[in-house]
């Protein structure tokens, strides 16, 4: 009686299929963790390269203009995106720096006949606030410094709680276009005037 010869395929092709199957389920895993993660579909805050800030609704402006008293003061641009300065009125001021201010500030008392040669200083004195929200201790507003990173505005709202998500967080800014977008922040992400920040609840 002949013995046929042991062919080990069928034992290859076998465990070949097991790992394909225990990989497949892996993948799957992953997938649906990323799916629970909060933030997971957000895309990651944009770097910024540096550049003159873009003055923005609420920001309180000290306006100098020199030799001329009446005209210098503290003024907030409205809601209409405008400071409305005496003898003046309404000059536009959001989305310029405070170098373009002023040069529209010297156009203004030039028209109005004010001065034939006027100098003009602009600073911000008070930046529009950053909202800190969720998982904090003390969520709201918190003033803008400049510098500010996500942890800092969390260390001023009393820092984490103990449901927090302390690694990532959700921030939302208005762009470019005027548009509010969301994106994935991290601890060290800087952050702009107006910028929302929404800290993460662990999950159970």
């Amino acid at each position: 009686m002949s013995t046929l010869p042991h062919h080990p395929l069928p034992r290859l092709a076998q465990r070949a299929r097991k790992l394909a199957t225990a990989a497949l389920a892996g993948v799957t895993l992953t997938l649906l963790a990323a799916c629970g993660t909060p933030g997971a579909d957000l895309a990651p805050l944009p770097a910024r390269a540096p550049a003159a800030y873009q003055l923005g609704v609420g920001d309180q402006l000290r306006v100098t203009v020199f030799n001329d008293p009446r005209l210098t003061g503290e003024f907030r641009i409205t809601d209409t995106g405008n400071i409305a300065l005496p003898l003046v009125g309404a000059i536009p001021a959001v989305g310029r720096s405070t170098t373009e201010l002023e040069r529209s500030v010297e156009a203004a008392l030039k028209a109005r006949n004010l001065f034939n040669d006027p100098a003009v200083a602009i600073e911000v004195a008070e930046y529009r606030p950053v909202f800190v929200l969720g998982m904090v201790e003390r969520g709201g507003q918190t003033p803008y410094q400049p510098g500010m990173s996500v942890l800092s505005a969390v260390a001023i709202s009393g820092g984490f709680n103990y449901r927090a998500v302390t690694d990532r967080v959700s921030i939302t800014r208005i762009d470019a276009d005027g548009k509010a977008r969301e994106y994935l922040g991290d601890r060290q992400s800087l952050l702009l005037p107006g910028d929302v920040v929404n800290v993460y609840e662990r999950g159970l």
